[in-house]
């Protein structure tokens, strides 16, 4: 036994300890939403119904935000990290036994503010090793959320064709990656604090150049919305393809991102934040002009992969743009960035929507081409003084 804690303990490196939280937050995200097909089904969900229910994850995210950011600066982003992480396991344990859709919504609810919280404040963390490693590594770590949530969603996948039910899926996916990531988040390490600011506004809105920084990470996060939500509608009615294949619009577009994100890191530290923000967006928007200037199935799928290469760096430089903010601490200036990014995703793909149906799908992916093109503009506002 001492030679199992002996090697656990030389596996814990504060790198593996930001990355296991990533990994664990999106992991849980996958199972969930590999199941909503089935949750739908369980509870007799109406579309509007669902989207209701959606709309509680999204609100109790927006909610925890500011929360978060003020017990990362407070208390300690690792100690926040870990607190809610174990919550984030026993939320999505709650979903599978909800007995009926108020409680489901119940649940939803908590489990948004769960990921959410997490979200800020292990970036907060995730800063801290940054600054300590002394180079870029902030893309890793998202990579290995993306990661995880594509694992997430492919377990779901194998639950769903063996017919487990949603509950003991949930209840089992939990256990066992609680238990594979868990020992690596409680890694030892001694976060930052400030004392609490009375006179800080509740809500977390950027201001100043997190305004600018905040855009950057909208304007990301809406394109990422949009391609998970509409790539494949996309692919059918502009591009002629078969059901099936639209299925692969978004898997190129997330192996895409992965993969730049497991590369951005050394870009950044080579070419610096400015110059790979505004690379990043002009390939993003030269991914989405060219899918629309061709609309084929392979000129397509290429747009959407240089789209995944054009965001895959945009997120991870604003938070930590955002967490050397000279005017506000690192929790709540990551909180406020959080709020648009995930606003991003949330308006996303709803914006396409109204847009397609007032003009067509074509003219709103052109819209994603013109945000894209955001991140080049307002670039310069990653650069770091430090």
């Amino acid at each position: 036994m001492s030679d199992i804690t002996a090697s656990l303990q030389t596996l814990r490196t504060p790198w593996r300890a930001v990355a296991a939280a990533f990994a664990l937050n999106g992991v849980l995200l996958g199972v969930w939403a590999s199941r909503i097909p089935a949750i739908t089904e369980i509870h007799g969900l109406s579309p509007s119904r669902l989207g209701l229910i959606l709309l509680f994850m999204g609100a109790g995210a927006l909610i925890s935000f500011p929360l978060a950011g003020r017990l990362a600066d407070s208390l300690g982003a690792a100690r926040i990290t870990r607190w809610v992480a174990v919550g984030y396991i026993f939320t999505l344990i709650l979903i599978g036994v909800a007995p009926g859709p108020v409680w489901l919504a119940g649940a939803v609810f908590l489990f948004g503010m769960h990921h959410g919280s997490m979200d800020v404040v292990m970036n907060t963390w995730a800063t801290e090793v940054e600054k300590h490693m002394g180079r870029s590594v902030m893309a890793s770590f998202h990579a290995m959320w993306s990661f995880g949530a594509g694992a997430g969603a492919g377990i779901g996948y194998f639950a769903t064709s063996a017919g487990l039910g949603v509950s003991s899926h949930f209840t089992l996916a939990a256990l066992l990656f609680g238990a594979l990531l868990l020992p690596f988040v409680l890694t030892p390490w001694q976060s930052e604090t400030r004392p609490h600011d009375p006179n800080a506004a509740v809500f977390a809105l950027p201001r100043g150049a997190l305004v600018l920084v905040g855009i950057i990470a909208l304007a990301a996060a809406v394109g990422e919305g949009a391609i998970a939500d509409w790539g494949a509608v996309f692919l059918v009615q502009e591009a002629g393809a078969r059901e099936a294949q639209a299925t692969l619009g978004y898997t190129v577009f997330s192996i895409a991102m992965v993969a730049m994100r497991l590369s951005a890191d050394r870009i950044i530290t080579l070419a610096g934040p400015v110059a790979v923000a505004r690379a990043s967006g002009v390939i993003a928007a030269a991914g989405m002009l060219l899918a629309l200037g061709f609309a084929t199935l392979p000129m397509t799928l290429l747009g959407f992969a240089l789209v995944g290469v054009g965001y895959a760096a945009a997120v991870p430089l604003a938070f930590s743009r955002a967490a050397i903010d000279p005017d506000i601490p690192p929790g709540q200036a990551i909180a406020s960035v959080a709020t648009l990014g995930y606003g991003g995703l949330l308006l996303g793909p709803p914006m396409i929507g109204f847009v397609a149906e007032a003009t067509s799908l074509r003219v709103a992916f052109g819209l994603l081409a013109a945000l894209a093109l955001l991140i080049t503009a307002f670039g310069s506002v990653l650069r770091r003084e430090e």
